[in-house]
């Protein structure tokens, strides 16, 4: 019934398996693959036909997490998996990115791939195992597709590259310091396509040396999915690429000196406006019969491509007139919102980011549901990029998976700088908006960022500043990398490369390759172009704040942590929540209690705090004997008196205690209500507290010494 073609090898200390032939024999290519005990089942279709008049290649990829997969229930009151977690849009991105430019040039009909998460053994991380499902699903489907591609995670510790590191190991890098780097990579036989890392500090050479450990682990990968495929692959789809040379030198002819006029023009707004007076210039020129010509716009952009690459590949100045190393203009301001607790504008070229930093507590924490459990994330950055930013009208609503990826990368640039949790308990957002962009706007949310958390008084360890970097690839064999990229050398140009990181070190690298791939002299060449436009962006923006304020802004609030006894947190809870409730009506403070005990208190009100604190510390802290106290009386009876000298404990001062003479009745000198000052002399057999006021002086709450006391008596 079932014709199944299946593969194993070690990879690293797991086994690596793909299997096909037995599930969704309806996909053209259908493929699970497994890592361990997790397995990732990869289903890929194409339209046999592309839309009437297509101009851009459709392909989508989906991943998508069951959270049977793990054993688990889904949150929430419907109970099945609804939109797509930031871990899904993610991985969507990271599959697509390395097999998009790997499909045929002129490919234009629909791709779908569809990712599924099968199992998880909360030990490896289901996004490798998916890339490999989805390379592997594409490789025997028959889609034009110039793969396969392998990929690999690396880790970093301890001076050595790690394969695969453990989910544990990485699911928190901060709290693992031996750990350093999370870098996903993935590339063909011959050259790297995508990067996408979160490390801390690293040299240039060691990132380097992680991307070509993943590339040289990912190839018996690569081996075992041309060996599937070969006795399992569908024949390859009839596709043959569009030839419209012809057609592209009608295009060049008509209005290649206007589109070279077009691209002269530095200021972008002018400039694409005469681009596109250009185009229309061209198409007027045109017959309808060319016009109809669905490779038009193909024809159109090859000739843009080909003005801007020529004139920097040959040595002439780039669009604005910079050269090839040369970082545009900076404009770094900080504390620009007035009720904010922290801002910043950066602004470099024609890309700008407002980014603001609010402080909240522990009750403001992010709650993540996670296929491997759920966890508490007290760091937030969030990216937006509203259609204004570009001049553009469209769109505008939720965010996108690219503002959502985007976020994500500054959120990995800053994670290596902030301060322990433990040395500043604050829950820490962050808001980019980008208000105009042309050219890596994520780069100038790490810089805005930085700035906009350092006005807010978060002590980072270091500055950290990003620089997107590009590439012209000539066929050739020439080829220029580019620094500060704009967005139209994004758009026509072959790589877009981004690096951020501190005066010491890379903390975030991340790279797209829009041809087969890139060698490792450019890779190395870029990193090193990186760094000199990475330090000239820090020094620009030390200029307008260099390290974090020592001071918080007025609106936002003070935390105070202090720790109590495990035991003791039930006793500052109460039943139901009753005494901390009480606690936070009284006081006006938001408290956070975790379950070692550390306890945060947080208002804008200094006073709040110290009630709040004082409360607590009443409640869990033991009475120490020979200590004075101030009191109230809260019951007179026949032998002595009860006082509320500590919280709510009480302690009995015998009628002996309370005077140095006799007494009939404690009522003769005290009264319910009445603030006493008492020493703890002890504890009697059964636990019970002993109190005495007559050798502490009422008035000033100091201990009567023997020498005062044997004046006093003789006087009396």
């Amino acid at each position: 019934m079932f014709n199944v073609t299946k593969r194993s090898i070690q990879w690293g200390r797991e086994t690596l398996t793909l299997e096909t032939g037995k599930i969704a024999r309806q996909a053209d290519g259908s493929v699970v693959a497994t890592l361990g005990e997790t397995s990732v089942m990869a289903n890929v279709t194409f339209a046999k036909e592309p839309k009437p008049g297509q101009d851009f290649f459709p392909l989508t990829v989906h991943y998508q997490e069951k959270f049977y997969a793990a054993g688990k229930v889904p949150g929430g009151f419907f109970k099945r998996e609804g939109r797509p977690s930031e871990k899904e849009v993610l991985t969507s991105r990271l599959i697509d990115r390395p097999i998009r430019p790997l499909f045929v040039e002129g490919f234009k009909n629909e791709v779908l791939v569809i990712c599924t998460v099968l199992s998880h053994d909360l030990v490896n991380d289901p996004d490798i195992v998916a890339m490999i499902a989805a390379s592997a699903a594409l490789t025997i489907s028959g889609v034009p597709f110039r793969g396969p591609i392998g990929a690999a995670r690396v880790g970093y510790a301890n001076g050595e590259y790690i394969l695969n590191p453990e989910v544990s190991d990485m699911a928190n890098l901060r709290a693992n310091p031996e750990q350093r780097l999370d870098l996903v990579v993935a590339g063909t036989k011959d050259a790297v396509m995508m990067v996408e890392s979160e490390a801390y500090e690293l040299s240039e050479a060691e990132m380097l040396g992680a991307v070509k450990f993943g590339h040289e682990k990912m190839q018996p990968v690569i081996d075992m999915i041309v060996d599937f495929a070969e006795e399992c692959a569908k024949e390859p789809f009839d596709f043959t690429p569009p030839d419209y040379s012809a057609l592209y030198e009608k295009v060049k002819a008509a209005g290649e000196a206007q589109m070279r006029a077009a691209f002269a023009i530095r200021d972008k707004q002018e400039r694409q406006a005469a681009i596109s007076a250009a185009r229309e210039a061209i198409k007027a020129a045109l017959t309808e019969e060319e016009l109809a010509d669905e490779n038009l716009g193909s024809a159109l952009k090859k000739l843009e491509s080909s003005i801007l690459r020529g004139d920097i590949i040959n040595g002439g100045a780039r669009i604005d007139g910079r050269d090839t190393r040369t970082v545009r203009p900076i404009s770094a301001e900080v504390g620009i919102l007035p009720r904010t607790h922290g801002s910043a504008l950066f602004t470099r070229g024609e890309t700008q980011a407002l980014v603001v930093t609010t402080l909240g507590t522990g009750e403001d924490e992010q709650i993540i549901d996670a296929l491997h459990g759920n966890f508490r994330e007290n760091f937030m950055l969030h990216y937006n990029f509203p259609p204004y930013s570009v001049g553009e009208v469209g769109r505008f609503g939720p965010p996108g998976r690219r503002e959502i990826g985007h976020g994500k990368l500054a959120w990995r640039a800053l994670q290596a700088v902030l301060p322990a949790p433990t040395d500043f308990p604050y829950t820490i957002r962050i808001v980019s908006e980008i208000t105009e962009s042309n050219g890596s706007s994520s780069m100038a949310t790490v810089c805005g960022s930085s700035l906009s958390m350092m006005d807010a008084g978060v002590p980072l360890k270091s500055p950290v500043a990003g620089v997107a970097m590009g590439l012209i690839l000539e066929e050739d064999g020439r080829w220029a990398v580019l620094t500060d990229i704009l967005g139209d050398e994004d758009h026509l140009g072959d790589m877009d490369f981004k690096v951020a990181g501190t005066q010491n070190g890379i903390t975030s690298l991340q790279m797209d390759i829009k041809v087969a791939g890139i060698t490792p002299e450019i890779m190395e060449q870029a990193l090193a172009q990186a760094k000199d436009g990475r330090l000239h962006i820090l020094g620009e923006m030390s200029k307008a704040l260099s390290q974090g304020r020592s001071e918080f802004s007025a609106h936002a609030p003070r935390i105070e942590t202090m720790q109590i006894p495990v035991d003791k947190i039930r006793e500052v809870i109460g039943s139901g929540g009753k005494v901390i409730r009480e606690i936070v009506e009284t006081s006006g403070a938001k408290i956070d209690i975790n379950d070692d005990g550390v306890i945060k208190i947080a208002s804008s009100n200094a006073e709040a705090i110290k009630k709040a604190y004082d409360m607590i510390h009443s409640i869990v802290a033991e009475p120490e004997e020979g200590k004075i106290y101030t009191g109230k009386v809260v019951k007179l009876v026949d032998f002595g008196a009860f006082v509320n000298f500590f919280g709510k404990r009480d302690g009995l001062v015998h009628v002996s205690q309370i005077t140095n003479r006799r007494l009939n009745h404690p009522s003769e000198v005290l009264k319910e209500g009445q603030e006493v000052k008492v020493k703890l002399l002890g504890f009697d057999d059964r636990g019970k507290v002993r109190l005495g006021m007559k050798m502490v002086d009422q008035e000033t709450g100091e201990e009567i010494v023997p020498e005062k006391k044997e004046k006093e008596d003789a006087s009396e």
